[in-house]
């Protein structure tokens, strides 16, 4: 009987299989109750078992009545297996192809849906402001007079945002950009008011003195007067810090009626502070020049770019060449931020531009400028400036009145000699502002009126800075001064030489660079040259060295105009003879001793006139430069044209020892 125990064993095992088989497939239909599966399981009886499965999972009538033919316990029970597994793995490959089919689903599908479900719950609680914002958006979209490119940016980042969660970041650089576009000023102007009197008024108004600077801009507004409007080419005012160039572009805007905007490009090394960051970018925005025209609300403001020459450069970009588009009046129609990304018209905007040296402006950018030269002021200027605008200004911003504080033109004279040596007037200006601070001290004191004479200057201030003392005018060996130009105005410089036992070496000191170290041995060669004429021992050079020495050693200094000074200085030192400390001189000398001409003639000129000068020599090729000098620095100052050394040297040094 080994056989039947057999079968019987392989029938218990697959009755096994056979429950656990069914046991998964009711697990993943609903329909099967629990009271069911516990049956099957808890079902002693085989034939039971197999009729309780069959009549739950075949749904076929032949596949019944081929289990019902079937004679054999464990052929009905391989029938059951077979079913079992065959829809096990149909159940698997269903649903692996739901998971490929939802995996398929776009996120669009998703957000779609999502916000279906979203516009149900605010709908449901009353809330659909994002549909009404969207089309707000749209209409202002319609109705802003923008240019077709602008408007198809917009119209496809409303179409971006209206697909976007409101709540995600992407939402809110669409609404941003959109935003912005529909703040600039399309075709929003303010109307010019081309009258050349009242422009001139205006001008007088606001700036005494600068009468050629003024002539030049009435001149500029008088050609757009003409042609109809403003494109009349960009302004540079070039010039030394607190002569006015800032005000008289605000000036230029209240003759012209304009809004007037500011941008300040010093220190600026960043291409995006320019023409803006790329959207894509986190935290974008647009560059200066269209935020600044967004502020101003206008598309024709004047437009101030501050201190041009201190643009810088570095691996961000080059800021100057970004503005070459918006400067070029052949392109600027269609500037094109980067953060717009649509052309923007700047050919309405009035540029000008400020600097203190056009040395460091690119060339590029400085050939599509018009330069108007800026010189300093002159002691008469500067005190009708103080009386007219700074003492007034500096009256009301100190909560004081004209009858509280009086001050006497001798007062203001005497800070304009003894406190300030620079070609503006801002150092004037702290200087009365200070006077201002300390008589709103004696009134709140006590006293009802302030008294300010020469007398209390130095009481309100402090000690003289400047002293003009004799013992400095008096004649010296080896001491000339020369006429230096800078970014800040005229100057002085005091070439010292000194000849001492040595061995013909030339020592230069000072801080001085290349070109002025240059005419220190052009002028020495040319002194050599000429010994016998000087009365020089033709042995000096072998048994003397010269020391050269500019002080201020630790301000740089360069330039070939120093040339005349320094010949002078050396063969005041090598021959004994005293030279003059009351004149100055400017002018590059040859190996020949000719006297080349110079720039910078009136802000060396006012700088000679400030330091108490009372001759200026300089090359006969300036003498066309005369004419820009103001006619009392004229009568103060003897001017001597000069075309070589030898006319210099009769004039600054005596005869004999």
């Amino acid at each position: 009987m080994p056989m039947s125990g057999d079968i019987s064993l392989k029938t218990q095992a697959q009755i096994r299989f056979l429950k656990k088989l069914f046991s998964r497939y009711a697990k993943l239909y609903p329909d099967f109750s629990g009271e069911l599966i516990q049956a099957v399981n808890g079902e002693k009886d085989h034939s039971t078992v197999v009729n309780l499965i069959a009549a739950n999972v075949m749904e076929n009538l032949d596949d019944k009545m081929r289990l019902l033919e079937t004679d054999s316990l464990q052929n009905q029970i391989d029938i059951l297996i077979d079913t079992l597994t065959n829809e096990l793995k149909l159940f698997e490959i269903e649903s692996s192809i739901q998971k490929r089919v939802f995996s398929k689903v776009s996120f669009d599908q998703k957000a779609y849906f999502l916000r279906e479900q979203m516009k149900a719950i605010k709908n449901e609680l009353g809330e659909d402001d994002d549909d009404d914002d969207l089309a707000e958006l749209s209409e202002k979209i319609d109705s802003t007079p923008m240019n077709d490119e602008a408007r198809a940016q917009a119209k496809r980042e409303l179409t971006k945002l209206s697909h976007t969660a409101p709540g995600s970041p992407e939402a809110s650089v669409s609404r941003n950009y959109i935003q912005c576009l529909l703040d600039l000023p399309w075709e929003k102007n303010t109307r010019d008011q081309l009258d050349l009197t009242r422009a001139r008024k205006v001008l007088e108004r606001d700036h005494f003195g600068l009468e050629k600077v003024k002539q030049r801009i009435l001149e500029y507004l008088a050609v757009g007067m003409l042609k109809g409007n403003m494109h009349a080419g960009i302004l540079c005012l070039v010039g030394p810090p607190g002569v006015g160039k800032t005000s008289i572009a605000m000036s230029v805007a209240s003759a012209t009626g304009r809004k007037f905007t500011r941008m300040s490009l010093g220190g600026v090394h960043d291409e995006a502070e320019i023409r803006g960051h790329r959207r894509t970018y986190l935290g974008s925005m647009p560059g200066k020049l269209i935020s600044n025209l967004k502020k101003c609300g206008v598309m024709n403001p004047v437009f101030l770019l501050d201190e041009i020459d201190k643009i810088g450069s570095d691996y961000r970009g080059d800021p100057a060449s970004a503005l070459l588009e918006a400067l070029d009046p052949e392109q600027n129609s269609t500037f094109e931020d980067h953060y717009i990304d649509a052309p923007f018209d700047l050919s309405q905007v009035l540029f000008m531009t400020t600097a203190n040296s056009v040395e460091t402006i690119p060339a590029p950018l400085l050939d599509r400028m018009d330069v108007i030269h800026l010189g300093g002021y002159t002691p008469n200027e500067k005190l009708e400036i103080a009386l007219r605008h700074l003492w007034p200004k500096q009256l009301k911003e100190n909560g004081l009145t004209r009858s509280q504080v009086r001050i006497r033109r001798d007062a203001i004279n005497e800070i304009i000699s003894g406190y300030t040596r620079e070609a503006g007037v801002r150092e004037l200006e702290r200087q009365l502002a200070s006077i201002c601070r300390k008589a709103a001290v004696k009134i709140i004191e006590g006293e009802t009126t302030v008294n300010v004479n020469k007398a209390v200057i130095e009481e309100m201030l402090r000690p003289r800075l400047y002293l003009d003392t004799q013992h400095d005018k008096q004649p010296q060996v080896g001491v000339v001064n020369a006429l230096a130009w800078t970014n800040y105005g005229g100057d002085t410089l005091s070439i010292q030489v000194a000849a001492m036992p040595g061995k013909g070496n030339i020592d230069l000191t000072g801080c001085l660079g290349d070109v002025m170290k240059e005419s220190a041995r052009t002028a020495h060669s040319y002194i050599r040259s000429r010994s016998a004429e000087f009365g020089i021992d033709p042995e000096f050079y072998k048994n003397h060295d010269l020391h050269i020495h500019v002080p201020e050693g630790a301000t740089p200094k360069d330039g070939p105009s120093a040339g005349i000074a320094m010949c002078l200085a050396m063969v005041s030192a090598m021959t004994g003879r005293r030279a003059r400390q009351d004149a100055a001189m400017t002018g590059e000398i040859t190996l020949t001793g000719r006297a080349l001409a110079i720039g910078g003639v009136k802000e060396k000129t006012l700088a000679a006139d400030r330091m108490g000068m009372k001759m200026v020599l300089m090359p006969r090729d300036n003498e066309k430069d005369l004419r820009d000098l103001p006619e009392d620095v004229l009568k103060r100052l003897d001017i001597r044209l000069i075309s070589n050394v030898d006319e210099a040297l009769r004039l600054v040094l005596a005869e004999g020892k």
